[in-house]
C-alpha cells in the first residue's frame, strides 16, 4: 500500500474539519446546554446529535468485533461511498476501478466527483477477473470497487481473488459486504489488521432490516476513518437514526433469525423458479435475491406489474440480457410470485 498521506488529497489532507459545539465540550455531567443556539423547548430532538455516534459505534463494535476507532458511520452505505472519492480521488486526475455488472452508485459518485471510472467485465461465470482488473490500474487509481456477494449477480467472490488484489493493489480495496449477512464466507472485518488498504462497507438495509433508516457502516484502520470523518457533515446521522439502530443492535439475535428464514426462503423459491417454463436460468446467490435469466425477460417483467408483483428488470445490464432480480420475500409473496409465473 502507498502512504495514507500519498493515496489523500493534498488539500483534505492539510485541513481542519469543521469542530461542532458537541464537539467541543467532551464531558458528561452538564445538564444545562447553553453552547449550540438550539431551541430549548421540544426535548429531546431539539438537540443536536452526537455528531460521532459514539455510543452506537460502542455497540456495534462488540457485535462486529472491531475497535470503534474503526467504525465509520453514515447516511447509508452512499456517504462512505461518496467520501471516499472525495477523500482519495482528484477530480480529473486520479481514476477509480471497479466490476462490471455491479452497483450502480460507485460509477453515480465518480462521475458527480468528476473521477475516471474504469469498467472491468466479470467472466462469463460472473468470477473476479483478478489479472485484468489490476491491468487497468495505474499510478493514478486511488480506489478498486468489489461488491461480494455481488449485486446484481447475487454472488460472493473468492476469497482468494480478493485477497490476490488486496495484495497486488497500492490504493485501498473497497469490499462492499452489503449482503454479507446471507453469504457462508465470514466477513472480511476480521483482516483489516493484515490489510490496511482494506475499506470494508456494511449496511443496516439488509439484514437488519433498516432500509429506511439510512444507516450505512464503513470499516478501515482509524487513520482512514478519521480522514473520512473530517470532511463528512458535522450531524450526518440524525439522533431518530441513532436511536433506532441502538435498539436493532440490542436485537441481534432477533435479526439472526430473520436471515435464516430468509435463507431458507431462498432455497424454497430457487426450487420453485426452476421448475417454471419462462425461467430458462436461475444462477447461484449468496444474497437475499436471485438473478433469474428468462425466456423473454421484458414481457415477464410487464406482466408482473400488472399482477402487482414488483421485480427488477436487469436486461439492459451487462452479462445480465434476459435477466431478473427477484428479492426473496416472505412465504406468502414468494408463493404468490411463483403462482403468478405458473399462470403466464
Amino acid at each position: 500500500m502507498k502512504p495514507l498521506q500519498e493515496l489523500t488529497r493534498a488539500n483534505v489532507w492539510r485541513m481542519e474539519p469543521y469542530s461542532s459545539a458537541r464537539d467541543d465540550y467532551k464531558g458528561s455531567t452538564a445538564s444545562v446546554f447553553l453552547d449550540a443556539n438550539e431551541n430549548p423547548y421540544n426535548t429531546p430532538i431539539n438537540r443536536y446529535p452526537d455528531p460521532r455516534q459514539g455510543e452506537l459505534k460502542v455497540e456495534i463494535a462488540k457485535i462486529k468485533k472491531v475497535d470503534p476507532a474503526q467504525i465509520f458511520l453514515g447516511n447509508g452505505s452512499d456517504e462512505a461511498i461518496d467520501l471516499l472519492f472525495r477523500a482519495f480521488c482528484e477530480p480529473r486526475i486520479d481514476n477509480v476501478v471497479a466490476i462490471n455488472p455491479t452497483y450502480g452508485m460507485y460509477q453515480v459518485c465518480a462521475e458527480t466527483n468528476d473521477v475516471e471510472y474504469r469498467k472491468v467485465n466479470l467472466t462469463d461465470d460472473f468470477q473476479l477477473p483478478v489479472k485484468a482488473l489490476l491491468a487497468a490500474t495505474d499510478d493514478h487509481t486511488k480506489l478498486l470497487f468489489v461488491c461480494s456477494p455481488n449485486n446484481p449477480t447475487g454472488n460472493d467472490f473468492r476469497l482468494s481473488d480478493m485477497e490476490q488484489l488486496l495484495h497486488g493493489f497500492e490504493g485501498l480495496v473497497v469490499i462492499d459486504e452489503a449482503y454479507i449477512d446471507f453469504a457462508e464466507r465470514p466477513s472480511l472485518l476480521a483482516r483489516l489488521q493484515e490489510f490496511p488498504n482494506l475499506v470494508v462497507l456494511q449496511t443496516f438495509s439488509k439484514a437488519w432490516g433498516c432500509a429506511a433508516i439510512r444507516l450505512g457502516m464503513a470499516f478501515a484502520s482509524a487513520e482512514i476513518v478519521d480522514i473520512m470523518s473530517k470532511i463528512k457533515y458535522p450531524y450526518n446521522v440524525n439522533l431518530l437514526t441513532q436511536r433506532e439502530a441502538l435498539g436493532m443492535v440490542h436485537r441481534h439475535y432477533e435479526v439472526e433469525r430473520w436471515v435464516k428464514s430468509l435463507k431458507e426462503e431462498r432455497t424454497q423459491l430457487i426450487a420453485e423458479l426452476k421448475k417454471l417454463p419462462v425461467v430458462e436460468q436461475v444462477f447461484p446467490t449468496d444474497a437475499n435475491f436471485v438473478l433469474v435469466r428468462g425466456t423473454d425477460a421484458v414481457a415477464i417483467y410487464n406482466y408482473l406489474v400488472g399482477c402487482g408483483i414488483i421485480v427488477r428488470n436487469r436486461h439492459s445490464v451487462t452479462l445480465c440480457g434476459n435477466c431478473l432480480r427477484i428479492t426473496v420475500g416472505t412465504r406468502i409473496e414468494n408463493e404468490r410470485l411463483i403462482e403468478a409465473l405458473k399462470n403466464m
